[in-house]
């Protein structure tokens, strides 16, 4: 095996021991639970779909004050609903382990690892 090929298998066992790190960690796990409870509530997930289709509504059909109104609604509602709170929560503490991470290995190496196209559920 080469120098190359070597310190390439020793990149890849840290990546799988990382992972690994990653997936067992409580910040990890707490995302999976919140991430389970928010499929198993029906009513959060109606809140969600409900708010994800009027905003895309929103965006086809223009400014509409009516739907605006229904979209606050649905907001409030979501802000008050517990399983979605738990998982924006879990997901907002996912990922600011993994942006630490990501500037970790951006330090280490000196120059940008990854960026964040943003996204999540709420």
């Amino acid at each position: 095996m080469s120098e190359g090929q070597s310190a390439e298998a020793a990149v890849e066992e840290q990546l799988q021991t990382f992972m690994q790190t990653l997936t067992d960690s409580e910040t990890y796990q707490e995302f999976v639970e919140a991430s389970e409870a928010l499929e198993e509530d029906s009513e959060a997930s109606a809140l969600l779909q409900d708010f994800q289709q009027k905003q895309r509504q929103m965006q086809q059909g223009g400014f509409d004050q009516s739907l605006m109104s229904e979209l606050q609604d649905l907001k409030s509602e979501m802000d008050a609903n517990d399983t979605i709170q738990r998982h924006r929560e879990a997901q907002e503490a996912l990922v600011e382990l993994l942006q630490g991470t990501n500037d970790v290995i951006s330090e280490e190496i000196g120059r940008q690892f990854a960026q964040s196209t943003g996204g999540g559920c709420c």
